[in-house]
Parts: C-alpha cells; sequence; structure tokens
C-alpha cells in the first residue's frame, strides 16, 4: 500500500468492517492483472457517501453494438441521407460537374474527416452522449450538448414530413399507368377537358403540388391539414417509434435492411438508367468539368456546407452511436471508412441522378422538336420557303440534328424576323442545365423520367421505397442525438422517453401537412439548423483542442486506440479545422444577410413558382428558430460562471452508475499522496468527472500507471464483495 493510503469502512445493514485485504480476496476480478493491484482512493471528502460499482461489470449495463458490422452500418445510415441523392447531384450539376468533385475532397479531408474523427472519439472515450461528453470536457460549455439535442429534434419534426411524402408515392406507385403519368381530365355537363393547372405545367408538377401538397399560395394561408399526408405522417413516426423503441438492440437489426437496401436500389438504376438512350448524354454532361467556375468562392461554399452536413456533425447523432463502441475500437479507420463511403455514395446517386436526367431530357427534346417541327409546316410557303429545308429531310421523323440544321438556315436568312417565328433551339444541353434540387428532383424531375420507364411502377416502388429507407437511416441517428444524452443525464426510461419524443413531435409536426406544410419545411431547413450547427461545431473543436487541451486530448487517443494519430490532425484540429470553419460561418452570415428571407410559393392560377418574402411573424419564427437552438450554450456558460448549477454527482454532468455499496472514507488525502499524482483534471478546473466524484482508483503493481479509463482519465476499480444486489431505493 502506498503511503497515506486510507482505511475503507463499508456501511451495511449490519455495520460490518472488513480491510482491504477481505475486499480483495472475495473481489470478482475481471482479468488476471487485478490479481496484482493495489487500492488507491483519491479525491475524497470526508464524511461524503459515495455510490459505487463493480468496476468489471461498469459497461455491462450500456448497451453495445452486436458487431462491428451493425456499428458502421448505423454510422453509414446517419450520414448518408436524402441530401446525397438530391442535394450533392444538384450542387454538381449547378457548380461546374466533375470540377466540383476537386473542392468537395479538399475540404472532405480538412472538415469532414477531422470532426468526424473528432466525435466519435470523444463518444467512445467517454462513452455518453453529447450532454454529458461536453459537461465532461468543460462545464462551461455544457449547453452544446443541449444545443445539439434541439437541433436534432427541430431536423426531426421536418426531416419526418419528407419520409411521409415518399411513404404517400411509394404507396400510389402500385398502379399501372402512374397516377402522375398524365393530366387528369376535368369533366362538366357540356365538355371534357384537361385541367388548366396542369396543362400550364406538366403531369408530375400538377400531382406533386395539386394532388399530394394540396398546396396553399402562400404560408399564410394555413387552408387546414391535408389528411393523406397527417396519416403518411403518423406511419412515418410510428416506423420509427417501433424501431427505436429499444434503442440500439431494436435500430441496429434494422439498420442492415435501411442502410444496405439503397445502394442496391441505386445499382439497378444506374444499370438500368445505362441501358435507356440520352443516360450517355447525362453522364458526359456532369463528369465535363468547368474548371473556371471552381475559382468562385461560393462554390468552395456551398461544398464545405455539403460536407459538413453530410457527415451529421454537430448532431450529436454520431456522438451517440460511438458511445456504445468498445474502448479500444479504432475509431479513426471508422472516420475515414464512413466519410469515404458517404462520398463513393454520393457520386453513386449523381451518376444514377444524370443517367436519369439525361434520358427524360432526350424524351423533352425529342418531343420539342416534334412541337417547333409542325410550326415549320405551317410556314411552309408562308413565313417560310419550301426551298430553305434541305431535301433529305423527312417532316415524319425529324431527328434534333436535323432540326438544328433547319434553324440555323432560317435563322441565318430571315435574321430580323426569326424571333417571330417562336421556334426554341430544342438544346439536349439546355435541358440538363436545368438545376433542380431537393423535393423537385426526387417528386418531379424523377418522377417525370420514371413514367417513360418500360414497367414504370416496379421503378417507382423501388425508388420510393429507397428514400423511406435513407431517410429512416439518417431519422435513427437523429433520435438518438436526443435519447441518448438524456437517458444518460437524466435516467429516464429509454422507452418512455422515446414514445413521449415520437408523440410529440408528430402532434408539432402536423404544422408540416397543413397545406401550407411545404413552406414551413423550407423555414426549418434554411433556418433552424444552418448557423446553429456551424457554431456548434466550432465550440465542440474549441472546447476538445483549446479547452480541453490537444496534446492531452492525443494522450487519451493513444491510450484508447494503442498509437498516436498522425500530426496531421493535430494541426488540424488545433489551426486548420477551427479556422475553415470560421470563414465559412461568416460567408453564411453574409450570404444571409445580403439575402432576404424568402420563400418559393406555387401560384395556382399561372401554374409556377414566385419567390415571396416571409410576413412579419414568419421573419421572426426564422430568428426564434436560430435563436432558441444556441440559447443553451449561453444559458449554461451563465449558469456555470455564476455557480448556479449544483455540480453534485445528481448534478447535471454526473452519471449514475448501477447497484453498488455506500462506502466512508475516514481519513482526508494529503496534497502529496500518491494518489493526487494519477487525478486528471481538465482544463475547466470544475469539470466533473463521468465517474462519481468521489472515486477510487486502481493502481498496478507492475507500473506507476493507471489504467486508462472511457473518459480519459484512470481507470476505476471498484472493490466489491460478493454478495447480493441492494436494491437502489436502499442505498
Amino acid at each position: 500500500m502506498p503511503k497515506n493510503s486510507k482505511v475503507v469502512k463499508r456501511d451495511l445493514d449490519d455495520d460490518v468492517t472488513e480491510s482491504v485485504k477481505d475486499l480483495l480476496s472475495n473481489e470478482d476480478t475481471c482479468d488476471d492483472a487485478f490479481k496484482k493491484s493495489s487500492l488507491i482512493v483519491s479525491d475524497v471528502r470526508e464524511g461524503k457517501d459515495r455510490d459505487v460499482e463493480d468496476g468489471c461489470d461498469s459497461d455491462e449495463e450500456r448497451p453495445a453494438w452486436n458487431s462491428k458490422m451493425q456499428y458502421i452500418l448505423a454510422q453509414v445510415g446517419f450520414s448518408v441521407g436524402l441530401g446525397n441523392v438530391w442535394r450533392f447531384p444538384y450542387l454538381c450539376q449547378k457548380n461546374g460537374g466533375g470540377a466540383y468533385l476537386v473542392p468537395y475532397v479538399i475540404l472532405l479531408v480538412l472538415i469532414g474527416i477531422p470532426l468526424f474523427f473528432l466525435e466519435l472519439a470523444v463518444g467512445q472515450r467517454i462513452r455518453r452522449g453529447s450532454i454529458g461528453v461536453w459537461n465532461y470536457i468543460c462545464p462551461h460549455l455544457g449547453g452544446i450538448g443541449f444545443t445539439s439535442c434541439m437541433l436534432c429534434f427541430f431536423v426531426a419534426l421536418y426531416y419526418n414530413v419528407i419520409i411521409g411524402w415518399s411513404l404517400f408515392y411509394f404507396s400510389q406507385s402500385f398502379q399501372q399507368p402512374l397516377p402522375w403519368h398524365e393530366c387528369p381530365l376535368v369533366k362538366n355537363k357540356t365538355s371534357t377537358y384537361v385541367a388548366p393547372e396542369c396543362e400550364k405545367s406538366s403531369a408530375t408538377t400538377y400531382y406533386w403540388y395539386r394532388v399530394a401538397l394540396d398546396i396553399s399560395d402562400s404560408i399564410s394561408d394555413g387552408g387546414g391539414l391535408n389528411w393523406r399526408m397527417s396519416v403518411c405522417l403518423l406511419a412515418a413516426w410510428t416506423l420509427v417509434c417501433l424501431a427505436m423503441i429499444k434503442g440500439i438492440q431494436s435500430s441496429g437489426k434494422v439498420m442492415y435492411f435501411s442502410s444496405l437496401f439503397p445502394y442496391v436500389v441505386l445499382i439497378c438504376f444506374l444499370v438500368r438508367a445505362l441501358l435507356l438512350t440520352g443516360s450517355v448524354d447525362g453522364i458526359r454532361h456532369m463528369i465535363t468539368p468547368k474548371l473556371e467556375i471552381m475559382l468562385e468562392p461560393k462554390v468552395w461554399r456551398e461544398a464545405a456546407t455539403q460536407v459538413f452536413f453530410a457527415l451529421g456533425l454537430g448532431f450529436g447523432g454520431v456522438i451517440a452511436f460511438s458511445s456504445f463502441n468498445k474502448r479500444d475500437n479504432n475509431c479513426h479507420f471508422d472516420a475515414v471508412l464512413v466519410s469515404f463511403i458517404n462520398l463513393f455514395t454520393s457520386v453513386l446517386a449523381t451518376l444514377v441522378v444524370f443517367a436519369v436526367l439525361g434520358f427524360k431530357a432526350n424524351i423533352m427534346n425529342a418531343k420539342c422538336v416534334a412541337l417547333n417541327t409542325k410550326k415549320i409546316v405551317g410556314f411552309l410557303g408562308n413565313e417560310i420557303s419550301q426551298d430553305l429545308i434541305p431535301r433529305h429531310i423527312d417532316f415524319s421523323h425529324v431527328t434534333p440534328e436535323d432540326y438544328t440544321l433547319m434553324t440555323d438556315i432560317i435563322r441565318g436568312v430571315k435574321e430580323s424576323d426569326y424571333s417571330r417565328l417562336g421556334l426554341d433551339s430544342c438544346n439536349i444541353e439546355d435541358e440538363l442545365n436545368k438545376a433542380v434540387q431537393g423535393t423537385g428532383l426526387a417528386f418531379i424531375a424523377f418522377t417525370e423520367a420514371m413514367t417513360h420507364f418500360p414497367g414504370s411502377p416496379f421503378w417507382s416502388v423501388m425508388f420510393f421505397l429507397m428514400l423511406v429507407n435513407l431517410g429512416l437511416g439518417s431519422m435513427f441517428g437523429t433520435i438518438e442525438g436526443i435519447i441518448t444524452p438524456i437517458t444518460d443525464t437524466f435516467k429516464v426510461r429509454k422507452e418512455f422517453l422515446t414514445v413521449g419524443c415520437c408523440v410529440m413531435a408528430f402532434s408539432i409536426g402536423l404544422l408540416f401537412v397543413q397545406r401550407s406544410g411545404n413552406y414551413f419545411v423550407t423555414m426549418f431547413d434554411d433556418y433552424s439548423a444552418t448557423l446553429p450547427l456551424l457554431m456548434v461545431v466550432i465550440l465542440e473543436n474549441v472546447a476538445v483542442a483549446w479547452v480541453y487541451g490537444i496534446d492531452k486530448f492525443f494522450e487519451d487517443l493513444k491510450d484508447m486506440l494503442g498509437f498516436s494519430p498522425i500530426r496531421f490532425y493535430y494541426y488540424m484540429w488545433k489551426y486548420i479545422t477551427p479556422l475553415v470553419l470560421l470563414v465559412l460561418l461568416a460567408a453564411s452570415m453574409i450570404q444571409l444577410g445580403m439575402t432576404p428571407p424568402t420563400y418559393s410559393a406555387w401560384i395556382e392560377e399561372l401554374a409556377q413558382e414566385r419567390s415571396r418574402s416571409y410576413p412579419a411573424w414568419g421573419l421572426a419564427v426564422c430568428i426564434s428558430l436560430a435563436v432558441m437552438a444556441i440559447l443553451p450554450v449561453p444559458i449554461v456558460f451563465a449558469l456555470r460562471y455564476f455557480n448556479l448549477l449544483d455540480d453534485s454527482t445528481r448534478g447535471l454532468s454526473a452519471v449514475s452508475y448501477r447497484k453498488g455499496r455506500i462506502i466512508k472514507d475516514s481519513v482526508a488525502p494529503d496534497e502529496d499522496d500518491d494518489a493526487s499524482l494519477i487525478r486528471g483534471k481538465s482544463p475547466c478546473s470544475e469539470a466533473p468527472s463521468p465517474t462519481p466524484g468521489n472515486s477510487i482508483y486502481r493502481k498496478q503493481s507492475g507500473g506507476l500507471d493507471a489504467d486508462p479509463a472511457p473518459n480519459g482519465r484512470y481507470g476505476i476499480g471498484y472493490l466489491m464483495a460478493n454478495m447480493p444486489d441492494i436494491p437502489e431505493s436502499d442505498l
């Protein structure tokens, strides 16, 4: 025993006093090294009662992944979402085609992988959700965890609405022909005619806005609930609740399907699309680099934002999933693997989207040629001389090349009067340059292309089932980012919390399934997460690299991984990544300041979208969403600064353990006790340990180092006799 060691007395019902030797003789050892250990008691206050637990079984109560594959699929399912299918292809199309991959990959290395690795590491090391992790690293920044939970809740509110939309289209896909295949006919007493709104737009556009959403003209016009979408939203929340009710024990099994099925569908779509006419035109358009666009700052800002959101950074889902890992799991390998799987998925989805859009562009171009050829035939002999038409052209079958030749000749002869003829250019490149993103890509452009597929109902079922699975994978991580931190901190039953969270979210989510609900989805997507999430990730990086200490964090990683990460991460975490994030935050704030908040409203009379400004109350909601999300950070900081939060073992940052025994300490430790050398303190001196405040450490006789613990400080060897469990109420 080291000097100044203390006698430990266990107060049980019969006040039996046992020596340390007796305790050790009854210990149920975890490993052979324990037999050579000696007891060191540190950080103890005289007269304080403490709950302790058997260190050998300390991790048994926390759920764990059944396999490494299940964990990787969970992280992939969370990071790979709807944005990979409809946001990345749009950005690629908009920002230089294949050239866009250059800034994206660069920023993935500078921002994505380092921050993803950081979140995986802190979750795995401390083995708590986001609230417990950031309260432990620095209590003054403990509000980061609460902000992450709030951001998850905001995103879950509208993200599940999109899953509801996908469920609706999925349910309507079992029809031949598809219900959005052509415009509906309207009958009155005297005649039958095509719905004017559909005739002015297209069949798929009309079905989306008028049948599916039954959208109003303004965000101020609620218009009542859309009962079909309300039922789909209820179904979506029911699926999430059933999958999450047992935590990772239930959601982990679902991940095998929800994470892998989208890849099966994407590969099937790619093979099918490559067999369609015009698919090569779409892929060629995608990979053709426009290098001059890379010099625009906007491209780099949008690439950084996409990297940032693609990996799900800042939400707490990454931390929650990694907290169920073994302490020695190689989270660095996981970070690199999941990041590049995410990149591969984005590229694969982009190939599929552009192949299908290339096919659609050829279909639309052929219609354009046929329509304008009829105009030319009508002009022959009057506006256009027959001599201007090349002899080899057959008007019964005019190819795009023949049409381009005719219009070039006519334009050369009738320069001044050509515009009066109203002939369109009918160029495939023009069709492919029509940038479509988000819901417009999935529910309008892609659905229209699938109507021309042979066996279109089958492909429609597969496509929307894929969207449902992509959405559910992300939702599982988002809900885990809420459930795990709250369960760890407040010790509520996970089943009750999951059901309560889903019921509350569904009730609030009815806002998004009224006739104006699509506008609220846009509002929440634009303002509830973007800036607050950037601030959260900046604070996370600063908390680890500058407050906790980058050198100390590297030592923790070496203990946990068995090797020290390359120095690349040292400079990224300490200098480069925070700087890039601050530049991104400043650019985003400047953009918001220069661009007045607007939304795209669907005008029924015009059958077109028009940009409209938010009303005064709408602006107030936009600002309130951003403020509410980030508000926990300054509140917790102020409460900590003025010592208004209880730092006892029942405080916000404390962690309750399994059934244990009550022990009393008779002697306070001297400052020069050997035990004081292994009491780790983070730079935030008030930082409570994720273990009970008064700890018993186990020191190996073979060396001076204590066992590494999941919290990055030192191991805990709880010395327990083999006695029946005492109910927690008796403690």
